[in-house]
């Protein structure tokens, strides 16, 4: 019986793009079903690759490039789009995202929670407006820092001095020591206004902040962790307003608080943006299954990133789902069979090891999607999905 599958995965951080892990998956699902029908869907929530699905999904769309900061100073080229109408599209992560920090000579990243800034992105749009930028929508995921986007601020204008009027360095970590936030330089937010895509719900600080659910992530301690949640919480006593309780504010370190606070910026969910402008609503349409997924699975994947916006619409949809991580949290996997949430498959497990997936990605995404497909001729395993499908 031919089926009609939705390939709508999201990039593997640092490993793969949305669209290439799309093609594996594809290529490993015919090498086993050569006659279902196939539709491809990459998506993006605000992090890496969200410049390629909007490019590909935007007829018109001219590449850009500007010299920019990396996360801890590093000079690097970034990419960023302008749209017909003097849109502009810039990406967190493509400016001062966590993959481009410096590397060991083993290839590990070397993590700089306190001092990582997002400096980069503020360069980054201020060479939108320059080109005549009357709008600007800002990618917020997968950040080094943890910094409120004050170094982005500050690449506009900003002024973030000490109790002494000195100016403080970049980085959250020097947030602790802020005296005031002087803001008569800045510059003025672009006519049309900006929006910001974010991958998250959390706020900017507390349990559900952006230090508390991220820092471990860039590589803090926990001192170091509590260090960022109480500069942060400092940062925005000084800013005054309400802003910092905005779900979403605590996006790429709260880059979304400092410029939702200072620009009036509009937060809206990244994935369902994406979603809306590749028309994967239109794609599930009669679908039998969908397979999504992304670098990591776990507790945050169903909290504004696209694996969850893929098993929402869905569900919604009533489309049986299989999710491909290349790691995923044990807990998180378990219960998301356990709700009927779609079958969790890892490539570090068939890989078996990290390493071994990460340096072959696309070898176990198209393994993965092949062992999918297996599965859906036996009974049992289809009809698990079936009975998702139908719930």
């Amino acid at each position: 019986m031919r089926r009609r599958i939705v390939i709508a995965p999201d990039s593997f951080k640092g490993t793969i793009s949305a669209t290439d892990a799309a093609l594996a998956l594809a290529r490993g699902w015919q090498s086993e079903r050569p006659h279902d029908e196939v539709l491809l869907v990459p998506q993006a929530d605000g992090g890496e690759g969200t410049l390629d699905a909007i490019a590909q999904a935007s007829p018109g769309a001219q590449w850009r490039s500007v010299r920019v900061a990396g996360p801890t100073g590093e000079p690097h080229d970034a990419r960023w789009l302008l749209l017909p109408g003097t849109h502009a599209v810039v990406e967190l992560a493509e400016c001062c995202g966590i993959t481009l920090l410096p590397r060991s000579h083993a290839g590990e990243l070397a993590l700089a929670p306190l001092a990582a800034s997002s400096r980069g992105v503020g360069e980054a749009i201020a060479a939108a407006l320059d080109a005549g930028a009357r709008h600007v929508t800002l990618a917020l995921g997968g950040s080094a820092s943890t910094d409120g986007g004050l170094g982005a601020l500050s690449a506009l204008g900003l002024r973030v001095l000490d109790g002494s009027g000195a100016p403080l360095p970049d980085g959250g970590g020097a947030l602790s020591r802020a005296g005031t936030l002087d803001a008569a330089a800045l510059r003025a937010a672009p006519a049309g206004g900006m929006t910001l895509l974010t991958d998250t719900t959390a706020v900017l600080t507390g349990p559900s902040g952006a230090a508390l659910m991220f820092g471990p992530q860039k590589g803090a301690t926990a001192d170091e962790v509590a260090t960022l949640d109480a500069a942060l919480a400092r940062a925005a006593a000084i800013a005054g307003g309400d802003e910092h309780l905005l779900p979403g504010a605590g996006a790429a370190g709260g880059t979304a608080w400092g410029f939702a606070r200072y620009w009036g910026a509009r937060i809206q969910s990244g994935a369902d943006t994406i979603a809306v402008l590749t028309g994967l609503d239109s794609a599930l349409e009669g679908a039998d299954l969908v397979i999504t997924g992304e670098g990591r699975f776990d507790a945050t994947s169903r909290a504004g990133k696209v694996v969850g916006g893929v098993l929402e619409r869905a569900s919604v949809a009533g489309v049986a789902v299989a999710v491909v991580a290349g790691q995923a949290d044990p807990t998180a996997a378990r219960d998301a069979e356990a709700h009927g949430l779609g079958r969790v498959l890892t490539l570090s497990e068939l890989a078996g090891s990290p390493a071994a997936a990460v340096s072959e990605p696309d070898r176990w995404l198209h393994a993965a999607a092949a062992a999918i497909a297996r599965d859906q001729n036996e009974q049992y395993s289809w009809g698990a999905w079936t009975r998702t499908k139908n719930n």
